[in-house]
């Protein structure tokens, strides 16, 4: 099965740090990468770029609107993602536990599912 775990970083997180300190955390998360890989467990990973460098779309009514960032609403940001293809979703969670992220972000499991179904016990 599919999961996805999603890095939920706080906003103006990445400023605090130096270009050492962040470098070293973006190390980490290769090497993470790299063992999931090997392991036969990831699908895909990124990290994404900032809320400054980020624009929503939306379209209500037929009418286009964009919004550049950053959002002041946002306390979070999506930073990364690591797809994986593993059995259980214990095992995506001891996967999110072992994630260098945890110990400065929010690390969110997610199981991909079509966009109807709730993920409700039927």
């Amino acid at each position: 099965m599919s999961y996805l775990l999603l890095i939920h970083e706080p906003v103006g997180q990445r400023a605090t740090r130096s270009q050492a300190e962040g470098r070293a955390a973006y190390d980490a998360m290769l090497r993470f990468g790299a063992d999931l890989k090997e392991r036969g467990l990831l699908v895909a990973a990124e990290s994404l770029a900032s809320e400054h460098a980020a624009t929503r779309v939306q379209r209500r009514a037929g009418k286009t609107q964009l919004l550049d960032g950053p959002f002041a609403e946002a306390k979070e940001m999506v930073g990364g993602f690591f797809l994986l293809n593993c059995g259980t979703r214990e095992e995506a969670l001891a996967i999110a536990a072992q994630c260098p992220a945890a110990e400065w972000c929010t690390v969110e499991v997610r199981g991909l599912a079509p966009c109807w179904d709730d993920g409700r016990p039927a």
